[in-house]
């Protein structure tokens, strides 16, 4: 499975649906939808985001991605070990 995987497109295609959902207009609903329309844009942007940042590698097989949630004042260029 891994043959043929391109992890950097991956990644950046979830960098493009981070910006496409960003710069999606809201359309044209108000009260309650339009209140759920924005939280699942807000949502669905954290997802595609965190994703998008994710440092990528095949490990044994497995697609590990490594998302640094430290606040930026706390995150280093080296990220910790796993235990």
């Amino acid at each position: 499975m891994t043959e043929g995987l391109d992890i950097e497109a991956m990644i950046e295609r979830y960098r493009e649906r981070a910006r496409a959902v960003r710069n999606r207009p809201l359309p044209p609903v108000g009260g309650d939808e339009r209140t759920l329309f924005i939280e699942q844009a807000q949502t669905d942007f954290q997802d595609f985001a965190m994703i998008g940042d994710a440092d990528a590698t095949i490990e044994d097989g497995f697609l590990v991605l490594r998302i640094d949630l430290r606040p930026p004042g706390a995150q280093t260029s080296e990220a910790p070990e796993a235990e």
